[in-house]
């Protein structure tokens, strides 16, 4: 009804008003984002050029990844799974971050869990990650942290 019209006006506003200060977004200003519209389940389309949110946010990424947090990572991750928006870039560049990483220590099981999930939905393949992902789970002493 009435609430739903006005919901995508406010999201849609919050969108077209962020896009042009996304360069000034910290990492996990740029994971919230997603994750909040990835919650809400809403994808504003930002009129001009057809590109969403989603396109611009990736955009500003990518070159950060390296400064995403696990969190962050996983976050983002999940949000564009979530809403089925594809950007096999982004989630290139992120599979290739967290396989150049010593180790996954600073990931919660449910990050893993959300990021193995994400990269499935997305259907990007990765064996490089999988494997690293993989190994990692084995190593800990017990899955009973992974429900």
């Amino acid at each position: 009804g009435m609430l739903v019209g006005k919901k995508d006006i406010i999201f849609g506003f919050i969108a077209k008003t962020s896009v042009p200060i996304l360069s000034k977004f910290e990492p996990r200003y740029l994971s919230n984002l997603s994750y909040a519209y990835a919650l809400a389940g809403n994808t504003p389309k930002l009129e001009d050029d057809g590109t969403t949110l989603f396109d611009h946010i990736a955009g500003k990424s990518i070159p950060l990844v390296r400064n995403f947090n696990p969190q962050d990572i996983s976050n983002t991750v999940w949000a564009f799974a979530k809403m089925e928006v594809s950007h096999p870039p982004l989630f290139e560049k992120v599979a290739d971050h967290i396989t150049s990483l010593d180790h996954l220590g600073a990931f919660y099981p449910q990050g893993l869990a959300n990021t193995i999930w994400a990269f499935a939905k997305a259907e990007v393949s990765h064996p490089p990650l999988f494997e690293k992902l993989a190994d990692h789970i084995v190593a800990l002493d017990h899955l009973g942290a992974f429900k």
